[in-house]
């Protein structure tokens, strides 16, 4: 076995990171634009508190089952789609 540097695991530890920070601001970002509109209300109390996105509104379950014209799909479904979408890029530009 020859004694050559490791030359992915740097790049490995860097894409992770970097996934690890942006992926949770883009589904935020995603998820809300996706988010059924009416008085705002969903939108306006769809947050982000760390890794996780929170909607705090008693119509949030429903919105996602796709209880919405604007969202037949709801919002958690497309959000992960999109994601495996942004993660498959990232991969595939290595």
């Amino acid at each position: 076995m020859s004694n050559t540097k490791d030359k992915i695991t740097p790049d490995i530890d860097r894409i992770i990171g970097k996934l690890q920070k942006e992926l949770p601001k883009a589904a935020h970002k995603y998820f809300r634009a996706i988010t059924p509109i009416d008085t705002g209300n969903a939108r306006r109390k769809t947050k982000r508190r760390g890794h996780i996105i929170v909607a705090n509104y008693k119509y949030a379950e429903a919105l996602d089952k796709g209880h919405s014209n604007q969202a037949k799909h709801g919002m958690s479904g497309p959000t992960t789609k999109y994601l495996n979408k942004l993660v498959k890029k990232v991969i595939e530009g290595l």
